[in-house]
């Protein structure tokens, strides 16, 4: 907005978004040029940060001066196109871009009231991700911190929903006394529903796990006598293989008996976008919770975890909270769909990313990674190298011989810088774990990368034999 006398002179503030401006703009254009992994003199640099705490204030531009100078250096290229652990995604443009703009606007999205423009935000992105992934278009649902955050909301929503079946109110009265529910989850249960199932208060240890096949996938002729106090937690995407859980049987089992399914589909949901992989994940629609993470396939950047729940009822009462000041609106409050009150407008740069993407960039996103990690398969297959699992989606797990060539390669290859690969342990063997997730990923980028891994891994090999 222009002030009434011509073109206002740049405040203070200004000047200084400006220098963070451009020394994020010259990070972002180096980043398909800089090693992924900081070098030891990088990180040996970090140590610059430990000093007393300051006896007075110190200069914005001197501040911003030294968190790039240090800080810069020691990160890990996650907004390149070469980096393939944890399958994380980097962050699309208009993602990056609407953080800066979120940043500025400094809103917190506990009430409508607080902001209405951020609310209203949440509003649609929440219908746009039932719409892209085919799920029940009446679900409710929160954006949280992670897909971890999003795993805990879905089953506590899922803990007050069956104990409200069976008469108790898990909100007032606690779990002390309280019926009893039982947890089924997969041999392969990803860590991060063990974390949620203990902070929900079921704990690691007292659930039921089913067999897994070969690919990691939960074998429903293997699924226990369910009932309807029970939660069966199934996977839309393995971490190591991609592999989905065969959800039509375990969710039909589960609605004869009354028992509520939750998806961990952490990064897999998102196959339902694209016609070629959505088969993939067929039947997860029948679940009643769902948790996914836009920081990966989506790349929307941190933080941006997604519940959604078909008993939307459970969900807030599970998750309301009451004071004086506090007065909700008719419409929907944002802080009581998930466990934060106070919390980042996390979900303007979701919206950004799915306006900017639409229905047909993220099916190519999908697409296009998928065939990358089928690329990364025929090389390493063909250099004589074991891939240890069918490579359905964005997942490949290879074995270069021994558990200690394995480890030594994958260590190598991190330190080289070309790109960089995870380990993992799967069903015994010791793996490198290769996640394309990334929208800046390229033929170019996946070529470069697989060159370095044939050369590293021969170079270990032949040490190895010699040895």
């Amino acid at each position: 907005m222009q002030p009434l006398s011509g073109k206002p002179a740049k405040s203070p503030t200004g000047e200084l978004l400006l220098l963070a401006a451009e020394r994020a703009i010259r990070y972002v254009d180096a980043a398909n040029q800089r090693a992924v992994a900081p070098t030891r003199k990088d990180l040996a640099a970090l140590s610059g940060f430990h000093e007393p705490l300051p006896t007075g204030p110190c200069g914005p531009a001197e501040v911003l001066q030294q968190l790039d100078t240090m800080g810069s250096p020691a990160t890990v290229t996650t907004t390149g196109g070469r980096y393939f652990g944890f399958v994380n995604g980097g962050m699309v443009p208009a993602a990056l871009a609407a953080s800066w703009l979120a940043a500025a606007w400094n809103q917190n999205v506990a009430l409508r009231v607080m902001s209405p423009a951020a609310a209203e935000l949440e509003d649609v992105v929440l219908r746009w991700i039932c719409e892209a992934l085919e799920l029940p278009s009446d679900c409710a649902g929160g954006l949280v911190t992670c897909a971890t955050m999003a795993n805990f909301t879905a089953l506590v929503a899922a803990r007050h929903g069956l104990l409200q079946r069976a008469g108790w109110n898990v909100t007032e009265d606690g779990m002390f006394g309280a019926p009893p529910i039982e947890v089924v989850v997969g041999a392969e249960v990803h860590a991060s529903i063990s974390k949620a199932l203990s902070m929900a208060g079921f704990g690691r240890k007292r659930v039921t796990l089913v067999e897994a096949d070969g690919q990691g996938r939960m074998r429903a002729d293997r699924l226990p006598r369910l009932s309807e106090r029970t939660i069966v937690c199934i996977q839309a995407g393995n971490v190591n293989t991609g592999a989905f859980d065969p959800a039509p049987e375990i969710c039909r089992a589960a609605k004869e008996q009354g028992a509520w399914v939750h998806v961990d589909g952490a990064f897999g949901l998102w196959v339902r976008t694209s016609p070629k992989y959505a088969h993939l994940a067929r039947g997860f629609e029948n679940a009643d919770s769902w948790s996914t993470d836009a920081h990966k396939w989506p790349n929307a950047g941190y933080d941006s975890g997604i519940v959604l729940a078909r008993d939307g009822a459970a969900l807030r009462a599970s998750l309301g909270v009451n004071a004086a000041y506090l007065e909700p609106g008719t419409r929907r409050e944002p802080m009581y769909h998930t466990p934060e009150a106070s919390r980042r407008a996390r979900g303007v740069e979701l919206w950004a990313t799915l306006k900017s993407l639409g229905r047909s960039g993220l099916c190519e996103l999908i697409e296009r990674t998928c065939a990358h990690a089928q690329r990364f398969s025929a090389g390493l297959r063909a250099a004589g190298f074991e891939v240890l699992n069918d490579v359905a989606a964005n997942q490949a797990l290879v074995s270069f011989g021994s558990p200690e060539v394995t480890r030594e390669v994958i260590r190598r290859i991190q330190e080289e810088g070309t790109c960089w690969c995870g380990g993992t342990v799967w069903q015994g063997k010791t793996a490198m774990r290769i996640s394309v997730s990334s929208w800046a990923t390229t033929r170019a980028d996946v070529e470069a990368s697989l060159e370095a891994m044939v050369r590293i891994a021969r170079e270990c090999k032949s040490v190895s034999t010699t040895a």
